[in-house]
């Protein structure tokens, strides 16, 4: 198939450059355009993809078709290019609180639609995305637009009433992540380190402890008390965090990102 990108910013052209990593070859049947045609052609200089000048010539062009723009100009975007979308074509939103009946009810007609939520992992090929489809969208169609997101990181099918908890739980979460990360180089450059060296040391920790979790398959809490002597020093940390309220503090940060995503949808 023949996949069109409108808008390439950092996670359009992460995927981009995620579907040809495996095979260059496949340049020529991907299509792109941008607001900023010249980014566009800078970054995009050594790929070979098709670059267009158009929303409209990259859908007369495509068979899959990424929206890869703002939320805010969806339904601009959509109004746009309503009229060329045919019942062949296949919609991939990537956008945060834009529902696939959204979609629907802008375009005016049955049309194939996959929604997703990748995060910014994404542009190291280590992402997680979530996708959901309507009955249109045929269970090999489906495969296919699961393949693009696989390769930039892992993609798992969702029902989409729980895409809102998505953002909560791994759209958004990079962000406490690195905040955890700089907290505990803080702590180290506290005590003498230097910063730099602080934020690697931080960093490939937490990087083998979540592959730990994911090639282990052992519970969390497992792997923690694996860490925890018997009065030693982790369990000291680990009651110092407790104290401070830390697993609360966690769940009520995907807890009000997911409301606000609830809000965001309708």
């Amino acid at each position: 198939m023949k996949i069109g990108f409108i808008g390439t910013g950092n996670m359009g052209m992460a995927i981009i450059k995620g579907y040809l990593a495996a095979d260059k070859s496949l340049a020529e049947n991907i299509y792109a355009t941008d607001l900023n045609f010249e980014q566009l052609k800078n970054n995009a200089s050594d790929l070979g993809i098709q670059l267009c000048q158009t929303n409209t010539e990259v859908v007369t062009n495509s068979d899959v078709v990424v929206l890869a723009v703002k939320p805010n100009v969806y339904e601009q975007v959509l109004t746009e290019i309503k009229h060329l979308v045919s019942e062949n074509h296949i919609l991939v939103s990537i956008a945060a609180g834009i529902t696939i009946a959204q979609i629907e009810q802008t375009l005016h007609k049955s049309v194939k639609v996959v929604r997703t939520m990748p995060n910014t992992p994404a542009m190291v090929n280590e992402g997680i995305t979530a996708l959901s489809r309507n009955n249109q969208v045929s269970d090999g169609e489906f495969e296919f637009v699961m393949q693009i997101f696989r390769s930039i990181g892992k993609a798992e099918a969702i029902d989409e009433k729980l895409m809102d908890v998505i953002p909560g739980v791994s759209g958004s979460s990079p962000a406490y992540v690195y905040m955890f990360i700089e907290a505990l180089a803080d702590g180290a450059v506290l005590h003498g380190m230097p910063r730099e060296q602080a934020y690697r040391f931080a960093a490939q920790a937490v990087l083998g402890s979540a592959k730990m979790v994911i090639d282990s398959g052992l519970h969390p809490g497992t792997l923690k008390d694996m860490v925890c002597t018997p009065g030693g020093a982790t369990i000291e940390a680990v009651k110092s965090l407790e104290s401070n309220r830390f697993r609360f503090a966690v769940m009520e940060a995907v807890d009000v990102c997911s409301q606000k995503a609830k809000r965001m949808s309708q």
